[in-house]
């Protein structure tokens, strides 16, 4: 089910944390969106409650949403055929992709019910991932249209609008999922032997993110201006799992009877919000609340 970087001063470590126990004391809830087929939860809270997701209709069409006090509200930008939306701000704004008639990606703002398609100079598509407080963007770049996965390449837009286009050192492909109000930003890449890993950029310095004994896949989704972290993992069966890094800590966590989870996002007071598979493989959103 889920969903890379600057060269500054490069430094590449392996975290040494610990791993809680699973976790049980949580609030689950599923998400669905009338009468779709399937559901993802893909960013937020913000502070006012808000999330965005997607929804797949009856005639396999993604379309992006907003979910607002109970309320869904849904949306595509204008010749879209498919409908990503990645991240909301604080300030309510929402970035993301979106296929158009030709196949290709773009990325997409929606301020104030206004859209603006975003494509890298020279990219074969593009895909934004988050926009923080101070109005730095991450996503990532395809060097070919189909945009497989070793093909894509992070990058993030300063406040000042400057673009840094990276891959993470020792990587073949990455992607930028997130970026917190600090700058942080958190991805995933990709090695040469098909392993993925997640990284930390941090003023310049690149951390990998390995979930402890599983160090096979691990894709951060989302931080928060905590620096907590949330994503989803594979086991040594091919299982996938949500986890939290908080303090240095993991945490494995499930969604109640669910084959497959992934948490796409958290907010400042731990809300976090994802995707789960059911036994029947139907793909559901969730709110998970302590």
């Amino acid at each position: 089910m889920a969903q890379p970087s600057r060269r500054l001063i490069i430094c590449t470590l392996a975290f040494a944390f610990g791993t809680l126990p699973r976790v049980s004391a949580q609030v689950y809830t599923t998400v669905d969106f009338p009468g779709a087929v399937a559901t993802t939860l893909n960013g937020g809270p913000n502070p006012e409650g808000t999330i965005v997701g997607s929804y797949t209709d009856s005639a396999n069409v993604r379309h992006g949403f907003v979910l607002r006090k109970g309320a869904f509200t849904p949306f595509d930008p204008p010749g879209s055929t498919s409908t990503m939306p990645n991240q909301i701000s604080p300030e309510g704004v929402i970035v993301g992709g979106y296929f158009d008639t030709a196949g290709v990606r773009h990325g997409f703002i929606l301020k104030e019910g206004k859209f603006t398609r975003v494509d890298l100079p020279g990219a074969a598509g593009t895909v934004l991932s988050c926009l923080n407080p101070s109005g730095e963007m991450t996503g990532y770049s395809c060097t070919v249209v189909s945009c497989h996965e070793d093909a894509r390449r992070s990058f993030v837009v300063s406040k000042k609008g400057f673009l840094k286009s990276f891959n993470p050192p020792g990587a073949v492909a990455s992607l930028a999922s997130s970026v917190n109000a600090s700058g942080t930003v958190v991805g995933f890449f990709l090695e040469s032997d098909g392993s993925g890993h997640g990284y930390l950029l941090r003023r310049g310095d690149f951390t990998t993110i390995d979930f402890p004994n599983f160090p096979f896949f691990t894709f951060p989704g989302a931080n928060n201006s905590e620096g907590d972290i949330v994503g989803a993992y594979f086991d040594s069966g091919g299982f996938e799992h949500g986890f939290l890094l908080s303090k240095g800590v993991f945490t494995s966590f499930d969604f109640p009877g669910a084959s497959g989870t992934d948490a796409g996002g958290i907010n400042s007071e731990g809300v976090i919000v994802g995707v789960y598979e059911d036994s029947a493989g139907v793909v559901h959103g969730f709110i998970r609340t302590r």
